[in-house]
């Protein structure tokens, strides 16, 4: 069942999601090495909270934490810890929020100091491609123009590993919805858009091969070859003409640009 929103609702849940943007964008402040993941969670929660909305991830399906925070290797879903980050690493940090009983989420990928411009070109094109997903979310188009758009960019045109087995997905009431937003498809495939359907898009892009694996801890999802992943996502309404950003990255890209320990010499 596919739950189409109307305009108040829309904007309900534009507030969830622009917290959730606030939300990284103060962790990318206190991004730097010799920090931990448990101690950014912790600030995310507290964030949250704060600005009178709950943490949407923890307690979902028995996740126990604010963020999902994967490093480097790990795709998605990712536990917070006490190890350092340290220079070199790629930080993606995914996060929902719970506000007036609407959810908010979105995620970027960080990289702590210096880093080669493989991985420098891994984080443009998999943030470029979450635009050109973007630029197919309005009515007339379909599902599959999305995954298609994400793919040729990244797959065809870079020769990255589009994962299979992760998507988008719808966003409203709940965390996840209907439809399944793939990042991978054929042109004129599957639902057709229609005004009030509100979606998740979140390209999932490795270095390497596209098969993962769920590491011990049954959640972290793992590159099979330990290449580097990058994961960007934006909350949307499909509109007639184009796509309704509900989640920005503006905040985040500030508070990048300003933290000394962060490579933000990449732009789309």
């Amino acid at each position: 069942m596919i739950y189409y929103k109307t305009t108040e609702e829309i904007e309900l849940l534009r507030k969830s999601n622009l917290l959730v943007s606030h939300t990284i964008a103060t962790l990318a402040k206190e991004i730097k090495p010799g920090i931990n993941t448990l101690q950014l969670d912790k600030l995310a929660e507290a964030f949250i909270q704060d600005h009178g909305g709950k943490p949407a991830f923890k307690g979902y399906k028995g996740f126990p934490y604010t963020c999902c925070i994967s490093v480097n290797s790990a795709v998605v879903h990712g536990f917070p810890n006490s190890s350092e980050l340290k220079e070199g690493d790629v930080v993606s940090i995914d996060t929902g929020v719970v506000l007036n009983g609407y959810v908010g989420d979105s995620a970027y990928t960080f990289a702590i100091g210096t880093i080669s411009e493989d991985v420098q070109q891994l984080l443009r094109v998999t943030k470029e491609s979450l635009y050109k997903g973007i630029e197919k979310a309005k009515v007339g188009y379909r599902i599959g123009d999305i995954g298609w758009a994400i793919q040729e960019h990244t797959e065809k045109k870079h020769g990255y590993g589009v994962v299979r087995s992760l998507t988008g997905h719808g966003i409203g009431k709940s965390l996840h919805e209907e439809p399944d937003v793939p990042n991978f498809g054929r042109r004129g495939n599957g639902l057709k858009l229609q005004e009030g359907l509100v979606i998740a898009i979140e390209p999932m892009i490795n270095m390497g091969t596209k098969d993962v694996h769920v590491g011990d801890d049954d959640w972290t999802i793992y590159t099979n070859d330990g290449k580097l992943s990058a994961h960007y996502e934006h909350s949307i309404a499909v509109g007639k003409t184009k796509a309704d950003l509900l989640s920005t990255f503006d905040p985040i890209e500030q508070a990048e640009k300003e933290n000394p320990f962060l490579f933000d010499k990449y732009s789309l």
